[in-house]
């Protein structure tokens, strides 16, 4: 038999007791994933994120893009395994849905997505249109060259001192 040290035994010792009542033989079984816990950062000109996703299927994860909203849904699977008795079964399993609604200068057509030791990693170009990018401001040597040009809808006459 398998025992742990639990520092959260008072939970632990309610789900054995929730886990008896319901037929489950005692054994501690596992709960569906509560989240996806994720980190995002910008570095230069990519939206980067990476997503835990221990244990998963990299077949079971899809993306997708809808207007700017992105929906990451990823798979895992309770472990099947032949005359198994299970003395504890903690680890989580199921169905897991994240959606991240993203800026507008982003490229999502662009995105990319790669899955390594269990971390989902999303990078999103930010889109030619939003980057940063310097204005010449061209000088007007004589009043003459501005005289005549509408700016912001008013006509503008150059003023002699």
């Amino acid at each position: 038999m398998l025992t742990s040290n639990d520092p959260f035994a008072a939970t632990s010792a309610a789900l054995r007791a929730l886990d008896q009542l319901t037929g489950r033989g005692g054994t501690t079984t596992a709960r569906p994933l509560a989240g996806m816990p994720m980190d995002a950062y910008r570095v230069g000109d990519n939206f980067v994120a990476h997503f835990d996703l221990p244990g998963v299927d990299p077949g079971s994860i899809d993306l997708q893009v809808e207007g700017t909203t992105l929906t990451i849904s990823a798979e895992r699977s309770v472990p099947q395994i032949e005359n198994a008795q299970w003395q504890v079964a903690e680890r989580p399993f199921g169905s897991y849905t994240r959606q991240l609604v993203l800026g507008r200068s982003l490229d999502t057509e662009r995105l990319e997505a790669s899955y390594h030791d269990g971390v989902l990693t999303v990078s999103i170009p930010v889109a030619e249109k939003a980057k940063a990018r310097k204005i010449t401001v061209s000088r007007a040597d004589t009043p003459a060259q501005v005289e005549g040009r509408t700016i912001e809808g008013e006509q503008h006459q150059a003023v002699e001192g």
